[in-house]
């Protein structure tokens, strides 16, 4: 049986689209589908159902699939392991959002760079670190939603929380304890400073917390929480904010918490790869470092 039959069976398979396997193996869609019906003519049994949206395997294409992913895994790994020997440093290519990937993710991974690992991130938000590691661009992908379906595995890297903060003058407004007493509408002349328009971060710890929706609209906009942060700090305003990120400013007084609820509100984010890949050294290092880095996380 032909191997690289076998290999874009196996793309497919984890894909679920042809069209996505494609893009992974850089061939056309028509050249996929050729392959596949040439290995299903071989064997003299459908391996996959099309559907309106993608295709899915047959029992015979699940059975098969069980037994050869494996072996093919472990042919690339060899492959790769051998270039790594021939070659010096090997491109890690990390997507995730701009202020994780810089603040833990990046820093977390640099001592790999003495191993040989040359590291190259890209900044967006979920669905755009999904869908570029879908399509190949990516190695790892940081996430804040768990991938559907068989292309992608996902492991939880850890949980963020989420604080309510604002400068020092705004919360000598407040006085102690007001907040907890009488709920959100105290707040409501305050600024809000977020990521967008449609508050995601102020709205979800309004859900969360509050069990209502935020009253303002946001007076700051600025698409990354350090500037978030920044805003913040000179008093534009409150803000939802990780602990990780402003929890240097709360030490030094110049952002202040303005509600320690019982449960706080926590994000989870996950270290997403394209299945099989983690037969490649240089991925699975840098995934075993990311993982063993977020252990310590808080």
């Amino acid at each position: 049986m032909d191997l690289a039959l076998l290999r874009t069976f196996v793309t497919v398979h984890r894909a679920g689209s042809f069209t996505r396997a494609a893009a992974l193996l850089g061939l056309s869609q028509p050249a996929v589908t050729s392959q596949i019906r040439a290995l299903e003519r071989q064997l003299g049994r459908p391996l996959f159902l099309r559907q309106a949206r993608g295709v899915t395997p047959t029992t015979i294409g699940d059975e098969l699939a069980h037994r050869a992913a494996p072996h093919l895994d472990a042919l690339v790994e060899i492959a790769e392991a051998g270039l790594d020997e021939e070659s010096g440093a090997r491109s890690l290519h990390l997507a995730g959002p701009p202020e994780f990937t810089s603040v833990r993710a990046l820093p977390a991974l640099t001592p790999l760079i003495a191993q040989g690992l040359a590291l190259r991130a890209s900044f967006g938000n979920a669905e755009e670190a999904l869908e570029g590691l879908a399509a190949g661009h990516h190695d790892l992908a940081i996430a804040t939603a768990r991938p559907r379906g068989g292309l992608l595995t996902a492991t939880p890297l850890c949980d963020e929380e989420h604080v309510l903060v604002a400068a020092p003058r705004w919360a000598a407004g407040l006085g102690p304890g007001v907040l907890r007493r009488k709920g959100p509408g105290v707040l409501e002349q305050c600024p809000v400073v977020e990521v967008h328009e449609s508050l995601p971060f102020v709205a979800r710890y309004w859900a969360a917390v509050f069990d209502a929706r935020p009253a303002a609209a946001g007076t700051v906009i600025a698409p990354d929480l350090r500037a978030v942060l920044e805003a913040v700090t000179v008093g534009a305003g409150l803000g939802v904010l990780p602990r990780y990120l402003c929890e240097d400013a709360l030490e030094r007084g110049e952002v202040v918490s303005l509600l320690d609820p019982l449960v706080p509100p926590l994000r989870t984010y996950f270290l997403a790869v394209r299945t099989g890949t983690l037969a490649l050294p240089h991925i699975a290092r840098a995934h075993e470092w990311l993982l063993r880095a977020a252990a310590d996380w808080t």
